[in-house]
């Protein structure tokens, strides 16, 4: 008999976005039969205690899962501090894990694709991670899933044995890079991977995700990933610690399940050419750069509030 993935869920002080969040995972074909382990991180400030107990009050009445256990955190971790001792904790006891943030919405069939591919790649050392975000191509001709090199950190899976590898010294990590490995990584210069590496480095960011993606990178590592996304993100709203107001990587989620698998462990050259092209003509023309900026500065009255 399967015995599905545990899942892994990260709150803060968004009970809105958790509100929608479960009750999307909760209508997932598999949320019955799925252990559900909610990660709520304590608050940074007193003005954000109210929100975080906010959170916890909604989590107390969940139903429709095999289990639901809560883990409140006293202090603030922080989240990257908080997916690597959560992450490493359930692949310690369940030796495979799923994770959402709170912030996504999910496709009916996310969980059966997550652990139809945990249990198809368990064996295969060079599959890393399993992906479920997918960028909005103007054209997709991609297939159902596919090899790929980077990363992707909305709604996510994988197993013990690739998360050994996890690096989380920067210095580490960075050592190993030359010129000819750089642009692999970001993608033919087209991504700001890299630039996201040396941020880190400086502390302009406490990304868990781009040391995980740079560990799977140095491994040879893959990840897999659908051709049209299974969920998407509702946090770029101002309200995410990562996030701006735009809608570059919003998505329509496919309301189908995945069937199709690939068997050769390679990267797809079709898939890597496509999101190449997708992240060189991302951010538009100047004008829908200038306009877009407009608009997420707020400096016409629209925007965030500051």
């Amino acid at each position: 008999m399967q015995s599905f993935a545990p899942i892994a869920l990260f709150v803060y002080n968004r009970p809105k976005h958790t509100e929608r969040t479960l009750k999307f995972l909760r209508q997932n074909e598999l949320a019955a039969e799925s252990r559900l382990f909610i990660f709520s991180d304590g608050p940074k400030t007193a003005a954000e205690e109210e929100n975080v107990l906010e959170v916890r009050e909604l989590l107390k009445h969940i139903e429709g899962f095999k289990s639901v256990e809560i883990i409140e955190r006293k202090e603030n971790m922080g989240l990257a501090e908080s997916v690597i001792a959560g992450v490493s904790r359930l692949v310690r006891d369940y030796k495979q894990v799923i994770v959402f943030e709170d912030d996504l919405v999910s496709s009916p069939y996310t969980l059966n694709y997550f652990n139809d591919a945990l249990d198809r790649y368990r064996g295969e050392e060079k599959v890393m991670h399993i992906g479920a975000y997918m960028y909005p191509f103007k054209e997709n001709t991609l297939p159902e899933s596919f090899f790929y090199r980077a990363a992707t950190s909305w709604g996510w899976a994988t197993w013990d044995r690739a998360w050994q590898h996890f690096e989380p010294n920067i210095d580490t990590l960075i050592a190993q890079f030359d010129g000819k490995k750089r642009a692999d990584f970001s993608i033919d210069h087209k991504m700001n991977f890299w630039k996201q590496m040396t941020d880190f480095k400086k502390g302009k960011n406490n990304s868990w995700a781009i040391r995980w993606y740079a560990s799977i990178f140095l491994k040879g590592g893959l990840t897999l990933n659908p051709g049209h996304s299974l969920v998407n993100n509702i946090g770029h709203d101002g309200t995410g610690v990562h996030s701006g107001i735009n809608d570059i990587y919003n998505v329509i989620i496919n309301p189908k399940p995945v069937s199709v698998f690939p068997d050769e462990i390679v990267e797809n050259t079709e898939a890597y050419q496509t999101i190449r092209g997708f992240l060189s003509t991302r951010k538009g023309t100047l004008w829908e750069r200038v306009r877009r900026y407009v608009i997420e500065s707020g400096i016409f009255g629209r925007g965030k509030n500051k």
